[in-house]
């Protein structure tokens, strides 16, 4: 009760600030507001090539692990303690003609855009297998108040971006969109597997920062992340066992964990030293990819990336009937997996050791969910933002004669 009550305060607020700055004129300008980052950046470098004039601000939120000081956009720490950053942010997503997103926000809940401006969702994931929006499990023991809101959130998607037909039908279950509100440019983050020249680069400067990775067999262990696990939190893998079984056959094994949970994480580091590396601090987990020669994940978005470079994966769900029970699965998600689904550290050492993949499979899956990524889907969204610029200016122009 009390949570939503500040959260309504906050909206009021906000609402309040949102409506005097619409009283400025609106800009033929983009604002991004970001929690992850990567995807906009993508869309950022393709702007500044393609139409460099535009003004381009960033809402930066604390969780985004991108600080974006490389950039000669404006950047704000947005619903941050700096009072003045958040206000500066109301104004600029007030006056834009394009706001874009990359997650879930509750202040758009509270954000009458002019009917001139488009909201474009640029989501974090190429795919998923785990509900979210309205088919999250968790929505069901929300208040009427709270579910209102998500949809007054999603209401506010003019526009959402996919790389596949899969993802457009997840979406539009989630957030109870209409198909015209998909835009099928690709996932932009998605480029970076098809720039070969940039991989090569970024190989080099892991392998001197960790000489070891260059001769190895690389095992990266990427697992989503749990709500309970704060509390709760054991790295369920027998380190022991894949140390004994697997280091002497040339491999080696990285973790790359939320960084809370990170904190958590306690094993002989001395005896582990030449097997065992953590790269939960590692901000960009698609360059570790690279690297990469097995992953295990389970509920996470990166093997729909990670299928793009044809190399074999593990879905470790030790947790699964609980974890569909709390969180909620897509149905149908297990069918046509480009892996197998293993429950305990023996199978994965079995399967790493026996080597039957099937890289059919991953073929397939890769096609499936990235049908629209194809090393330009930068260029398709930026082709669209200027199209639609364009346009509107062509209108204005008419009107005014």
């Amino acid at each position: 009760m009390v949570r939503e009550l500040l959260i309504f305060l906050y909206l009021w607020w906000f609402k309040a600030h949102f409506l005097l700055f619409r009283l400025f004129p609106l800009q033929e300008k983009i604002t991004f507001v970001v929690s992850f980052g990567d995807n906009s950046l993508y869309v950022y470098e393709a702007l500044q090539k393609k139409s460099p004039g535009m003004p381009v601000v960033f809402l930066r939120k604390k969780t985004c692990p991108y600080t974006f000081s490389d950039v000669s956009a404006k950047v704000y720490e947005f619903e941050s303690v700096r009072f003045w950053h958040t206000l500066c942010g109301i104004y600029h997503l007030a006056t834009s003609k394009y706001v874009i997103v990359d997650n879930y926000y509750g202040f758009l809940a509270a954000a009458p855009f002019r009917p001139e401006v488009e909201c474009i969702q640029l989501w974090h994931a190429a795919g998923a297998f785990k509900t979210f929006g309205l088919r999250d499990a968790s929505v069901e023991h929300r208040s009427l108040r709270a579910k209102k809101r998500f949809l007054q959130v999603y209401r506010q998607f003019h526009k959402v971006v996919v790389g596949s037909e899969a993802m457009a039908h997840l979406f539009m279950q989630a957030f109870q969109l209409p198909e015209k509100a998909i835009l099928r440019t690709g996932v932009p983050r998605t480029d970076f597997f098809y720039d070969v020249a940039k991989h090569q680069s970024i190989k080099e400067k892991l392998y001197r920062e960790n000489p070891l990775l260059r001769d190895k067999k690389v095992i990266l262990y990427a697992p989503t992340y749990r709500d309970d696990e704060l509390e709760t939190f054991d790295l369920q893998l027998d380190l022991e066992r894949m140390y004994n079984e697997l280091a002497p056959l040339g491999y080696v094994l990285l973790l790359k964990l939320h960084p809370a949970v990170k904190r958590r994480l306690d094993y002989d580091r001395q005896r582990y030293a030449n097997f065992l590396f953590d790269y939960s601090d590692y901000r960009d987990v698609n360059e570790l990819l690279l690297v990469t020669d097995w992953l295990i994940s389970d509920y996470s978005s990166i093997p729909f990336e990670f299928c793009l470079l044809q190399k074999p994966m593990i879905f470790y769900m030790y947790d699964i009937e609980s974890y569909r029970r709390k969180r909620g699965l897509w149905a149908g998600w297990e069918e046509k997996l480009p892996g197998p689904i293993l429950f305990t550290t023996e199978q994965i050492i079995d399967y790493i050791r026996q080597g039957n993949v099937d890289f059919d499979a991953i073929r397939s899956f890769a096609e499936k969910w990235n049908r629209y990524s194809k090393g330009r889907s930068s260029e398709n969204l930026v082709d669209y933002l200027v199209a639609e610029s364009q346009t509107v200016r062509e209108v204005a122009i008419t009107q005014g004669d």
